[in-house]
């Protein structure tokens, strides 16, 4: 019997990937033959290339999605089509039972393909209201898959399940105490991580290196600050860390910090919340992004999972008085995640998805 295929699609931050990343070992132990689409220079490419050797990666033109003006707006869907035409190319080398896509602007080709080739599709959206690129791929797909059950009321009723956070299994298998010796950590300090997204962020590195002097004599830092961010002259600097970005040091890293400071993506907010790690959200300004950040950040805070600054608020001062919340506070966000439903596993999500594929 032929093996099945499913092609994976999605990039253009790690957000757009983690959640590909946690269901390809699922998807190989149920006998698929995986394949990836994804762009030509996105990171998707690194982290799927990196983390599963094993899985084609197949390169697609993709242009941007944007929301402002810009002359690359009448270039862009040329780009579009012609990546269309090289994912229908992969598609019909592959015959893949199902098209499953995370978002991310590569993956509006892959799904505007997919139903030219009559692939059934399903799509996942982490955040609370629909991004663009899931937008335009809705009236493409089979199904999507949602976090959180307030973004039901933003999609068609009959086509739309709210499935809860899925968590990547080796984030679960950390252990602390490798993490602080990557670190070099020797004493008993509580560790604080703090991260701005797989481009890093620069008013969370600037505020952090702000307060480091401060900081150093309660806790041990580690920063993970972004692709070219590292500051060599803060190297040798006891009791902090800086890493531009890890891959497969994130499990022991994340299970050695005891706060963790972060933009509020919700694939990353729901993994600090499995590991029950109390968190500082400094989301997105509305400015700088659709708001997609403050309303996941807002609903962590409501629910008692976090302590919320808004960017705006963001200064040398106010981090600091918010660092102090989340320590003095520690124990009533534990109680609080301690009793949050437990996110679904990544063989579960499999079951899910493969509901809807091509017989």
């Amino acid at each position: 019997m032929k093996q099945k295929s499913i092609i994976l699609t999605g990039g253009g931050t790690a957000g757009h990937v983690s959640l590909n990343q946690a269901i390809i070992p699922s998807l190989v132990n149920e006998g698929y033959k995986v394949h990836y689409i994804g762009s030509n220079d996105g990171i998707e490419q690194e982290l799927i290339t990196q983390s599963f050797p094993e899985v084609p990666y197949h390169s697609i033109s993709s242009g941007k999605l944007r929301r402002y003006f810009s002359m690359k707006n009448f270039t862009d869907p040329f780009k579009v089509l012609a990546g269309v035409g090289q994912a229908f190319s992969v598609m019909r080398k592959v015959k893949p039972t199902m098209i499953f896509s995370k978002g991310g602007f590569v993956s509006v080709p892959v799904v505007i393909a997919a139903k030219i080739a009559k692939i059934p599709v399903v799509i996942h959206e982490s955040d609370v209201t629909p991004g663009l690129a899931n937008k335009i791929a809705l009236p493409f797909a089979s199904h999507v898959f949602t976090i959180f059950q307030d973004t039901l009321k933003y999609l068609p009723i009959d086509k739309a399940t709210c499935t809860g956070s899925i968590v990547r299994e080796q984030l679960l298998k950390g252990k602390g105490a490798r993490g602080k010796k990557l670190c070099g950590f020797t004493d008993e300090k509580k560790i604080l991580l703090v991260m701005g997204g797989s481009l890093g962020s620069v008013v969370l590195n600037d505020s952090l290196r702000s307060n480091l002097p401060e900081l150093l004599a309660t806790y041990n830092v580690i920063h993970l600050c972004g692709k070219g961010n590292v500051d060599t002259s803060l190297e040798s600097l006891k009791g902090y860390k800086q890493f531009d970005y890890v891959t497969t040091e994130l499990p022991d890293i994340l299970q050695a910090a005891d706060f963790v400071v972060s933009r509020a993506g919700s694939n990353s907010i729901f993994e600090f919340l499995a590991l029950k790690k109390p968190m500082l959200l400094i989301p997105l300004s509305a400015s700088k992004s659709r708001g997609d950040q403050i309303l996941n950040a807002n609903i962590f805070e409501r629910q008692g999972f976090a302590h919320v600054l808004e960017e705006e608020m963001l200064s040398k001062s106010t981090f600091m008085k918010a660092i102090n919340t989340l320590s003095n506070k520690r124990s009533d966000y534990l109680e609080a995640m301690g009793k949050a439903e437990s996110p679904k596993t990544p063989d579960e999500m499999v079951n899910l998805i493969l509901r809807y594929e091509k017989s």
